[in-house]
């Protein structure tokens, strides 16, 4: 059996590795000239690190990435808003990771077979019966996996009607600063704006950043950045003063609406082509690994695709919507919002987070 997957992100990397170790022959189609990923970080969440341990690349990963956790949410002040008892939420759930995007793409493509990759290859078009026309030629599949991100041409062939990408109302930040001396993963939330930082296993710190801010207005600069949170609390402006110009990455962002259907005959989208979601709950590439474990499990087992339609579209969109809220609430403007929010904030126990957060963590493969 023959899948060709459009998009050599972390989706496709890993919906490729899943069905090549099912016995799928695969083919990943990349626009991009390699298959890189920039400068940023990300979290993996206990659930991912699940779905990575599936792929069998568990433990590579873990190599190249600082497990802890987030600690809590404080005020531009250094107040505390929550603190997070990670003790608890390890034992309920496992370790959290966070790791460099190029470090867990290069994992990723290491592990799969190199005559699969086609780096160079622009998709136009996609048919349900598995059709892929590209800058190439033309092939077939008997699996066509979509994992072109959020404004995927695979979802946009094969489902021309569907909704489009929406902004959300802010805007968003990434950089990697230079080794500043932090102590642990926190996060801060002011009126309208939240910066986080969380160290990478070479010293150096990711760091995060969002403002609420009509879509295509903000010029997107480290100056920009300095303007708004360089009175914050130490080590903000630390950071921000180790930055490079260069290193800044500013995007707008997008969610998906709730698609009807992940999949169309011989079609299915994974990861941001399917549910795209606000970055808020740090769940994005989380939920593309486990799709990749899930439709290799469905293919394999002969369940097929409205299996993994079943499995896959109600948890992702129920932690797209839970993203989606968290994020309303960090980027409020109004005083006496703000004032409610983290008084309510201070209010909660340690443990609310650990259990709150169960449906999201409690995926096993």
């Amino acid at each position: 059996m023959k899948a060709v997957i459009i998009g050599g992100g972390i989706a496709g990397l890993a919906s490729a590795l899943a069905l090549t170790r099912r016995g799928w022959q695969v083919e990943v189609l990349e626009r991009a000239a390699g298959f890189t990923e920039v400068g940023a970080g990300l979290s993996l969440w206990p659930n991912a690190l699940r779905a990575l341990d599936a792929l069998g690349v568990g433990e590579p990963v873990r190599g190249r990435a600082v497990l802890q956790g987030p600690v809590g949410i404080r005020d531009p002040a250094g107040r505390w808003l929550s603190r997070t008892d990670t003790a608890d939420l390890e034992r309920r759930y496992g370790l959290t990771a966070m790791i460099h995007r190029a470090d867990l793409l290069a994992v990723l493509r290491t592990a799969v077979p190199e005559g699969a990759l086609r780096p160079g290859t622009l998709v136009s078009a996609v048919r349900p019966d598995g059709t892929v026309t590209h800058s190439g030629g033309e092939c077939g599949a008997d699996l066509v996996v979509g994992a072109d991100g959020v404004h995927s041409v695979t979802r946009q062939s094969v489902w021309p009607g569907g909704p489009a990408p929406r902004y959300v109302g802010y805007t968003s930040w990434r950089m990697v600063s230079p080794p500043v001396p932090v102590a642990e993963t926190s996060e801060w939330w002011g009126r309208g704006e939240r910066f986080g930082y969380a160290p990478l296993p070479d010293g150096r710190v990711y760091c995060y950043a969002t403002a609420n801010a009509p879509e295509g207005a903000s010029d997107g600069g480290l100056p920009e950045l300095r303007r708004r949170f360089g009175g914050w609390h130490h080590p903000i402006p630390a950071l921000l003063e180790a930055a490079d110009a260069g290193s800044v990455l500013h995007h707008d962002l997008y969610e998906l609406p709730p698609l009807e259907t992940y999949t169309s005959g011989t079609v299915v989208l994974a990861g941001d082509a399917a549910h795209a979601m606000t970055p808020n709950l740090g769940q994005g590439a989380c939920q593309a690994l486990e799709d990749a474990v899930v439709l290799g499990g469905v293919m394999a087992s002969g369940d097929g695709l409205a299996a993994y339609d079943r499995q896959r579209r109600p948890r992702t969109q129920m932690i797209a919507r839970r993203s989606r809220q968290i994020g309303a609430a960090g980027q409020w403007a109004s005083p006496a919002a703000v004032k409610l929010r983290n008084t309510a904030l201070r209010l909660l126990p340690s443990s609310s987070f650990a259990r709150s957060i169960a449906p999201v963590l409690d995926w096993a493969a």
